[in-house]
């Protein structure tokens, strides 16, 4: 499994490096490149601290990306996926990206996954979820990260955050919390503040660029 894991995840990191490669030495395209780098310096109560990243590449319908410290502290994990979108009226519109890839570092596993959105005027929905398949099958588990969020004006976002997650250790593995966001042009600030008050609390911040 370990052998067959890494031929996975070397397939996707070539495929990943070959494509933006390619993209750069081809004449320009209907469809553009798309490219946004986010960052989360997490702060855990009584706890360590560290920062995950996720960096991402679209064009078209291929969606690529690549996490760090996401499926667990110290671990490198990357991805293919294919973009679905739709809409119906003027106010309801939806995104889908199923993914497919692997994880290596302090966890190895292949890892299917997938995105999705669902925005209705001011309210929207987002979900990611990934499913993490190491060797040992009690290791295995579903990941998850979910907000509902509302827009009372174009560059604010309030709302809901529910995560379940291995990545802090502990017995809670379901954090749920408040958090806000904040938009100007390409760059996106963001806070999620997950089990208030409690001796377990976890504070999550957010810096992302979209280019």
């Amino acid at each position: 499994m370990k052998d067959t894991m890494r031929k996975l995840v070397t397939g996707v990191l070539a495929a990943t490096l070959a494509t933006v490669a390619m993209a750069a030495e081809d004449p320009p395209a209907k469809d553009a490149w798309a490219f946004a780098a986010t960052v989360y310096p997490t702060s855990i109560r009584n706890g360590d601290r560290y920062t995950s990243a996720i960096v991402t590449a679209d064009r078209g319908a291929l969606h690529l990306e690549g996490r760090y410290n996401y499926e667990s502290v110290g671990a490198r994990s990357a991805f293919v996926g294919w973009n679905f979108s739709g809409s119906a009226g003027d106010s309801l519109s939806w995104e889908l990206t199923p993914l497919v890839g692997g994880a290596w570092g302090t966890t190895d596993a292949f890892v299917p996954g997938l995105e999705a959105s669902v925005a209705w005027g001011p309210v929207d929905f987002y979900t990611e979820i990934e499913y993490v398949r190491p060797d040992d099958h009690s290791s295995r588990y579903l990941y998850a990260w979910n907000e509902l969020g509302f827009k009372p004006v174009s560059w604010l976002r309030l709302g809901a955050a529910v995560q379940r997650t291995r990545a802090y250790g502990g017995d809670r593995n379901v954090q749920v919390g408040p958090f806000a966001q904040l938009t100007w042009e390409r760059f996106t600030l963001g806070g999620y503040w997950f089990n208030p008050g409690a001796s377990d609390q976890v504070v999550v911040m957010s810096l992302g660029i979209a280019f």
